[in-house]
Order: structure tokens, then C-alpha cells, then sequence
């Protein structure tokens, strides 16, 4: 028998508040079960397993940071938008840091449920958006987008490893990182002939 408010949904945020406890990687049925206080047996009735967990936690992790860049980059463009952009992204990453590593891993889940979700896809849309202020067009948006993601990834994963024990601030470096891509973004290099297909 199906407990009674037991849902896909507060499952699956259980599993989210548990992994930015515990890690992402340490999420299992046992715990999300217990946290719920619920035996084990009742969240099959929900999800298909902790692979199946692990993806709809991925899902609203993606949909959670859209929605918050979303917000933050709202009537900006150019720098400020690219400021607000980075800042919400890494606020997401600090304040969530077991939902943040879901969105940077792959979902193994029902393709349908995945195509349906409108985090992932939202997030790709805004990036792009946010880029064609520099007036960059393909195949120079998706360069973009990966230095972008690279640079924002790279930091909020070594600031949050402990990775800048220099004295300086890392929020200094950061601040300084922003300028820098704002400044590459202006002067995007142009496409050569004869770069790797």
C-alpha cells in the first residue's frame, strides 16, 4: 500500500536535500527511505530505482538554477547580463552543492522524461541568448558556451574542493574572471580556415 503523501515529487526532493547533505554521489534508496520515514519497498512504487532518483534529481536541480538565472539576467544584457548570468550560477552551486553536481552529470532516466523537462532545454536557450548580445553567431555561440561553462564549472568546483588557498579572495579572482570573459566575449576571435572539424 502506497503511503499516503508519498509522491514522485517529495521523493524526489528528499533525494535533492539529502544530496546537497550528504554529496550527490551518496544518495541511495536507504536514505532517501529513511529521511521519509517510509520502508525502502515504498519508493518503488514512485521511482524505478536510485538511477531513476538520481535523474529526476538532476531534472529539478536543472529546472531550480534556470529558474534562478533566469531571474537574474531578466531586462540585462551584455556584461550585466553575463554578470548576473555567472553569479547566479555560482550561488546556485554554493548553496546547493549535491543538486549542483547533478546538473553537471548525466541523466540516465526515461528519455521522455528528460525531453519534457524544461530545465535542461530553458538553460540552453538563455545561454544562447544571453551570447547573441555579443553578436556571435554558430559555430562561435557554441565555442562560447563551452568556455563559459568550463569557467564557471571549473571555479565553483575548486573553490568548493578548497582548491585557492592563496590570500587573495576568491571572490576578487572571480570578479576579475568576469571582466576577462566579458572582454574575450567583445573581441571573439574569428573562425580560421583549416580548424579541426
Amino acid at each position: 500500500m502506497v503511503r499516503a503523501g508519498l509522491t514522485v515529487e517529495r521523493v524526489t526532493i528528499a533525494g535533492a536535500e539529502l544530496a546537497d547533505e550528504v554529496g550527490f554521489e551518496q544518495v541511495t534508496m536507504s536514505e532517501v527511505a529513511r529521511r521519509l520515514g517510509v520502508k525502502d519497498a515504498s519508493l518503488y512504487t514512485h521511482v524505478r530505482n536510485v538511477e531513476d532518483l538520481r535523474g529526476r534529481i538532476a531534472l529539478l536541480a536543472a529546472d531550480e538554477k534556470t529558474v534562478r538565472i533566469a531571474e537574474a539576467t531578466a531586462g540585462r544584457a551584455g556584461r550585466d547580463a553575463l554578470v548576473a548570468f555567472a553569479n547566479a550560477w555560482r550561488d546556485y552551486a554554493r548553496e546547493h552543492p549535491g543538486r549542483y553536481t547533478a546538473t553537471q552529470t548525466p541523466i540516465q532516466i526515461d528519455p521522455e522524461l528528460v525531453a519534457k523537462a524544461p530545465g535542461p532545454r530553458r538553460a540552453v536557450e538563455l545561454t544562447y541568448s544571453m551570447l547573441r548580445a555579443y553578436g556571435l553567431a554558430e559555430p562561435d555561440l557554441t565555442d562560447a558556451v563551452r568556455v563559459l561553462r568550463s569557467t564557471f564549472h571549473g571555479f565553483v568546483a575548486l573553490e568548493a574542493a578548497g582548491g585557492f588557498a592563496h590570500e587573495r579572495s576568491p571572490q576578487q579572482t572571480w570578479v576579475r574572471a568576469l571582466d576577462a570573459l566579458h572582454t574575450l566575449l567583445e573581441h571573439w576571435p574569428p573562425s580560421r580556415e583549416g580548424d579541426p572539424k
